[in-house]
């Protein structure tokens, strides 16, 4: 198959005990579409290499002797890749039978570039988990649940449609991100551009949230993150910001992003007694983006030199509440393991 009119890109790294599920959902898709499948092992030590070429030939394997991260996996993957449109699909997810139909059709009708994704659903209990997400103004994304709505300011990385053209011209995932918040960035910078992002209102797939960096969910009744998810969705939400963000908006926002950063990470660290909370999470982005200055004031003049929307179509899928704080209200203050 020469011309398949799809890449469905795999990022694994020791997911023997999900991955059945995802490659499964991929090759039992209603229609038989023409696609091709790559996976990506990021330096898996629980056999997951000799289990996807054993039970999977057709898939495309790459090997790495080392572990990069997600980012990297998926440029990697997508350099590789000859379909029209890319799917990137996370290793414990899982589509709906109709998925891949129900993403070609919509992408057919919007007849121009969009990033596009599905419903996401609670891989065990089924439950909505959103579709798509809107932004606040520290760019947490805020689950959108409205049916009517289709625009929304980001979907997740779980299962992001774009067409190879669009990957191409925004470069890709920026490899020092790592992993976490690259979805942010790749819709964000999409939008930049003019392009829509947009959630289908039909078909789905199904996620185990947090299985890959632990927490980022809500268990009973409370968020429970990691100091690595907490640590890592800080920093490149920040890098996303001061990338993307239309002047003079960023020149407004980032600053006063800046001190809610250090005010909650004092409150944090109080609050829990456990000075890990500011060296690993809090400290450590703020000491990030001063190193990373340069190449984020590099990266942020071209980025904007070829901005094509303007501020309002940017921020037009934006909620001006701190969503943060609406969950410190329902949930209370967030576990960390």
């Amino acid at each position: 198959m020469n011309t398949p009119i799809c890449s469905i890109c795999i990022a694994n790294y020791n997911g023997m005990e999900v991955i059945d599920d995802c490659l499964r959902s991929v090759l039992e898709q209603q229609g038989n579409p023409s696609v091709e499948i790559l996976v990506h092992d990021d330096a898996s030590t629980d056999g997951s290499v000799e289990h996807i070429r054993r039970n999977y030939p057709g898939v495309k394997l790459i090997v790495s002797e080392s572990n990069v991260g997600f980012c990297i996996s998926n440029n990697r993957m997508a350099a590789m890749a000859k379909g029209q449109y890319i799917l990137l699909l996370n290793n414990d997810a899982a589509l709906y039978p109709d998925a891949l139909r129900t993403l070609l059709d919509e992408a057919s009708r919007i007849g121009r570039p969009a990033i596009l994704s599905l419903p996401q659903y609670d891989f065990d209990s089924g439950e909505l988990l959103d579709i798509g997400s809107l932004l606040d103004p520290f760019l947490n994304p805020v689950p959108n649940h409205d049916p009517d709505r289709s625009e929304v300011g980001m979907v997740m990385g779980a299962c992001l449609w774009i067409p190879r053209t669009l990957w191409q011209e925004l470069d890709g995932l920026p490899e020092w991100f790592g992993s976490i918040g690259e979805d942010l960035y790749l819709c964000c910078h999409a939008r930049l551009l003019g392009c829509r992002v947009a959630a289908v209102h039909a078909s789905g797939y199904r996620h185990r949230v947090g299985h890959s960096f632990g927490g980022g969910k809500v268990n009973h009744g409370r968020l429970v993150t990691s100091f690595r998810r907490r640590a890592l969705s800080e920093r490149n939400k920040s890098y996303v910001m001061a990338l993307t963000y239309p002047a003079p908006f960023f020149a407004l926002l980032f600053p006063l992003h800046l001190v809610a950063l250090a005010v909650e990470g004092m409150a944090l660290t109080s609050i829990k007694r456990d000075s890990r909370v500011w060296r690993q999470i809090y400290g450590a982005c703020l000491k990030s983006l001063w190193r990373q200055r340069r190449l984020l004031r590099e990266r942020r003049r071209m980025i904007q030199m070829n901005r094509r929307s303007t501020a309002h179509q940017f921020f037009s899928v934006f909620q001006w509440i701190p969503y943060k704080l609406r969950m410190l209200w329902k949930h209370g203050i967030p576990a960390l393991r």
